[in-house]
Parts: structure tokens; C-alpha cells; sequence
């Protein structure tokens, strides 16, 4: 599959900003051009978001962050990009022009995606030399949780640039669907100024106020269509008849007048300020960024619970979460380095983020062992335990687990663990795991595990094959001749 190698972002604000977002914490490089004085801040305060959401969301390796860098000029940024991403306010004379400008400095063989949330690509790609390779690449806010791109195609563009954008999407965790007539406003938009018109309405009425049209969404429907959308969730309403009893009984309805979808509210200040008055209230305080890092704890409890799902096999956009993470177990969570048995093996580095700790800014007990897990894992792949032998029906099980705190780690702390390899048999792993202050050294927590080798679809204990025995054999061997390490042994209360 073809990957993204290094991408391009011209305009990081919201929308832009997002797209920074999610290329770097899919380990890609990006160049970054935005004339906006506080672009560095503003950007640096959504990836800052972004970090604590992806922390919540999953407990794959994700491959190390790519490199951010800010270009003074347009030309030096979407040098050698392969996606460049447009992402400048909608104007269609602005977005002709710095489009136009990316089309001449950018590579040949470059894709360019406009975040456009309306305008037709025909009218963008106007004036460009390389019309064919450009699309619009419409996404919703915010971009590094919300997995959907709408790509739409301009007369020009060519069918190997739609489908190279689709697949490019794909290993940086994102759904790309495919709006085949370019109209517009797209789809997605076309449903949003739908709804939008008719609240207007109804706060320009007096019907409501703006948090309670807020909560008949969120409370109803709005967790129907989070999984299901718009006509599956209809079908179900028509139910054992389906989707054709159930357009014979309310498709009536759509005479009625109802709405007011073919009417325009005039949005006069009066309007705008009993919005603005009334939205200013249900806020009650909080400010932008508090509010973005609610929706993002919301929307990960959304995509978690979709990716669990009744069955197991996970659901819409959980479904498509699953798939992710599983592309990202595949690698491992970028290069493994050379064993070297001559001591514990430093398996996994990281910092502790702000969704790892508690009130007191103390890493939480679970993270511990969310570390401690990953420690485990990690020596899995070493010695052959990887997705595809565990998709074959093999794994190893942790089955028992005994975890000393022996120190603090901090909000931003940079700490690392260690594995030695205790004994191994047939069936059986014994792995004493160190969580270590980088800087410092010192140790901060040890956790001893018994991992046993099972056969995932009988359900029991068998011996592992001898291509995992020998790697971890080889390990063990090594390590016998270490110092046993503090602590191995050790029982919950017994003394020093």
C-alpha cells in the first residue's frame, strides 16, 4: 500500500491544524506554511490536544511522531510533499491563487488535496497548469479523531489521483469516500445546512434556546447516527417490514409543512446576538480549548465503545478504528532495535502524557500497567509473537502479574522500561519488567509476570513453537548470568 511519506500543510488553523495533527502522529513529516503571526502557537496548542486524545484512544504502538517544521514561504514548504493539503479560508479567489502558486513549486508526481468545505474542484483547479491532481479532500473537525475525508473530483482530475488519495488515507487511520458527481457543498455539508436552517428557525422563533436544541441532538438521535447513520437507523424503524414500510408510512410526511428548508432566516443582529447570548450561556465559562478537549474525551468513549461493539467485531467508525490499530500492531510501532541480551532489554520509550495522570499529576495506576503491558508485547514481537501469529490462533496470555511502585512519574516525564528474561519453558514465560526516569535513572516501578502459551481457538495451554522457544531461549540464556533483579520473587506485604 502506498504510503504518505512526507506531506505539506498550507493554513493551520482549525481545520489545518487538525491535518498537521493527524499526518504527525502517523509518523509523517510535515511542512507547514501560514503567514498567521501565531500559526506556531496555535498549532502547537491542537497537536498538544491531539497527543492527549490519541493517548485515550489507543494503546497501539504508534510510530514515532513526525518531524514539524514552519517554512517562510509556500514554495519551501511544499518542497518534496507528496500530499499537500490546502487549507486557507473559503474564498474561491484565494484558494485559485495559492493553489495555483502550490501547482507550480510543488513536485510532478505530488497529489493536492483542498479542505474546502463547499466549492466545486472545477472552479479551483481553473487556473492550474496540473489540473488532474487536484481534489478536494473535505474533512470534519476535529481532523486526527474524525476519520472521514469526503474526495471529490473536478473535471480535470484524473481517476488515478482519486485513487491514489484514497488509498493514501487509509495508514493514517482515515476513511476516504468517494462523492462521485462533484455539487456543492458535498454531502456531509449539504445534510449539516439542512439541519442548520432549521434551527435557526427555531431559536429565531422562540421555539427553544440553543442548549436545549443541542440536547434533543445529543440525547437521540445524534448516538443513532454516531454508528448507524441516517437510513439504516430508518430501516430499523420500519421494522420487520424495513425501509419500504417504513417509507410508506412516514414518506407522506414529507408534504407537510413542517420545515422551513425552502425559507432563509435573516440572520440580522438580533438574531446573532440572542445566539451568540444564549450560546455564551450554555458555555458557562469554559473556553475554546477546554471545550475541544471535552468533545475529544467524548468522541474517544464514542469510538471505543464502537470499536468493542456487541459482537467483538467493532462498528462504523470503531470498525474502522479496529482495522487501524491493527495496521499499527502490524509494525510494531516503527523500527525494532538489535537485540542485545548482554543486559535487560529497553523496550519501550515514551513521556507521560496529560491522559495518563491523575489529579495530583501522577501517572495513574493502570498506566503502569499499561506500560508494563506494552513492555510484554514488545519482547512478544522480539521473539516472533507478532499479529500474524496471533491472527493464526497463537498468543501468549499474562496470568499473573505482581506490580511494586517504588516512585513517582510526573506529567511530561520522560520514562522507559526494561525486560529480563527470568526462565522459559514449553509453555511458560517469566519476565521481570523496570519502569525507569530517563533522566535520572531511577526507578519508578517493577512488575514480575508469568505469560503462558496458549492455543487461542481450543482454549487451552500448548507448548510454543520451537522458533519462538529458540529466540527466547537465546534471551534467557543471557540473562541467567545477570544479578537476579531486586525484587524478583517478592510477595504482596512481605518484609525487606
Amino acid at each position: 500500500m502506498t504510503r504518505i511519506t512526507k506531506a505539506a500543510c498550507i493554513g493551520g488553523g482549525v481545520i489545518g491544524g487538525g491535518w498537521i495533527a493527524r499526518f504527525l502522529l502517523a509518523g509523517i513529516d510535515v511542512s507547514v506554511f501560514d503567514p498567521h503571526p501565531e500559526a506556531s502557537r496555535i498549532v502547537g496548542e491542537v497537536l498538544a490536544n491531539a497527543e492527549k486524545a490519541y493517548a485515550m484512544l489507543t494503546g497501539a504502538p504508534l510510530p514515532p511522531r513526525g518531524r514539524l517544521t514552519f517554512e517562510t514561504s509556500l514554495q519551501e514548504a511544499v518542497s518534496g510533499a507528496d500530499w499537500i493539503q490546502e487549507s486557507v479560508p473559503e474564498r474561491l479567489d484565494l484558494k485559485r491563487r495559492v493553489l495555483t502558486e502550490i501547482d507550480a513549486a510543488a513536485r510532478p508526481d505530488a497529489l493536492i488535496g483542498s479542505s474546502t468545505s463547499g466549492l466545486l474542484p472545477s472552479d479551483l483547479q481553473r487556473d492550474m497548469k496540473h489540473p488532474e491532481r487536484l481534489f478536494v479532500a473535505h474533512p470534519y473537525n476535529p481532523v486526527y479523531l474524525l476519520p472521514l475525508v469526503e474526495i471529490v473530483g473536478g473535471e480535470k482530475t484524473s481517476k488515478a489521483t482519486i485513487e491514489a488519495a484514497m488509498e493514501r488515507l487509509v495508514p493514517i487511520g482515515m476513511k476516504g469516500v468517494h462523492i462521485v458527481k462533484e455539487i456543492e457543498a458535498f454531502v456531509g455539508d449539504r445534510l449539516l445546512e439542512a439541519l442548520w436552517r432549521e434551527a435557526l428557525w427555531l431559536i429565531h422563533d422562540d421555539i427553544c434556546t440553543v442548549e436545549t436544541l443541542d440536547d434533543v441532538i445529543r440525547y437521540s438521535f445524534g448516538l443513532r447516527w454516531a454508528q448507524m447513520g441516517l437510513f439504516q437507523t430508518y430501516r430499523i424503524a420500519g421494522g420487520e417490514a424495513g425501509m419500504r414500510h417504513f417509507l410508506a408510512q412516514f414518506g407522506p410526511c414529507l408534504a407537510w409543512p413542517w420545515t422551513k428548508l425552502t425559507d432563509v432566516v435573516d440572520l440580522d443582529d438580533a438574531l446573532i446576538e440572542k445566539i451568540g447570548k444564549q450560546s455564551d450561556e450554555q458555555a458557562a465559562g469554559l473556553s475554546i480549548r477546554a471545550l475541544e478537549r471535552i468533545r475529544d474525551e467524548n468522541l474517544v468513549g464514542i469510538l471505543q465503545a464502537l470499536k468493542a461493539g456487541n459482537d467483538g467485531r467493532g462498528w462504523g467508525a470503531g470498525q474502522l478504528l479496529k482495522d487501524f490499530e491493527r495496521s499499527l500492531w502490524a509494525a510494531g510501532g516503527g523500527k525494532t532495535a538489535a537485540i542485545d541480551p548482554s543486559g535487560p532489554l529497553k523496550l519501550v520509550e515514551t513521556k507521560v502524557s496529560p491522559a495518563w495522570v491523575d489529579y495530583n499529576s501522577h501517572m495513574t495506576e493502570h498506566r503502569y500497567l499499561q506500560v508494563f503491558g506494552d513492555t510484554s508485547d514488545a519482547l512478544l514481537r522480539l521473539i516472533g509473537v507478532d499479529l500474524a501469529y496471533v491472527e493464526a490462533g497463537r498468543s501468549y496470555y499474562t496470568v499473573e502479574t505482581h506490580i511494586r511502585h517504588l516512585g513517582e512519574a510526573k506529567l511530561g516525564q520522560a520514562i522507559h522500561s526494561t525486560c529480563q528474561i527470568l526462565a522459559v519453558d514449553d509453555k511458560r514465560l517469566h519476565l521481570f519488567h523496570t519502569i525507569c526516569d530517563t533522566e535520572s535513572g531511577a526507578v519508578l516501578a517493577t512488575a514480575e509476570q508469568m505469560l503462558l502459551h496458549v492455543d487461542t481457538e481450543a482454549g487451552k495451554a500448548t507448548p510454543a513453537p520451537a522458533a519462538v522457544l529458540d529466540k527466547a531461549n537465546l534471551i534467557a540464556t543471557a540473562h541467567a548470568k545477570l544479578p537476579p533483579p531486586d525484587g524478583a520473587g517478592r510477595h504482596v506485604g512481605q518484609k525487606r
